[in-house]
């Protein structure tokens, strides 16, 4: 069985990443801290190892916040483009599905839905908050 590899970057191309191997989950993030970072009413996310992603080219261009340490949120200092987050209490990195052309998004659940902009009727799991597991690392 070979492993699925995945290349992506920011939106001028400085940066490029590569994935590879299955994400752990994907979905969509309803929690305002998501929607304000991605000026969008709710975010795509696919959820991946740590290994799994590999900055091939511009590391030296990323930019780095956290509100918190829950999320440190990467982006290109070049055009401004995000990248991904890291999870550490996850042990996970959100890689947004945005930024991986061709990538097989196949959303899973809503999560954060009580927190949501927008009333999204696709059949999904609505998730109130945080999966349980989740909910128990973020203390």
């Amino acid at each position: 069985m070979s492993e699925r590899m995945y290349v992506g970057g920011c939106f001028c191309g400085a940066i490029e990443l590569r994935i590879e191997g299955e994400p752990a989950a994907m979905g969509f993030c309803h929690c305002i801290s998501c929607r304000q970072w991605s000026a969008s009413p709710v975010n795509a996310f696919t959820l991946w190892q740590p290994m799994a992603v590999t900055i091939v080219r511009g590391a030296m261009l990323i930019g780095t916040f956290a509100r918190s340490e829950r999320a440190v949120r990467k982006w290109c200092t070049r055009c401004g483009g995000h990248l991904f987050t890291e999870h550490p209490r996850w042990g996970l990195v959100n890689v947004h599905a945005a930024v991986l052309p061709g990538f097989p998004f196949d959303p899973q659940f809503h999560m954060n839905y009580g927190e949501h902009a927008v009333r999204i009727p696709d059949g999904l799991p609505k998730m109130k908050d945080l999966p349980a597991p989740m909910w128990e690392a973020r203390a």
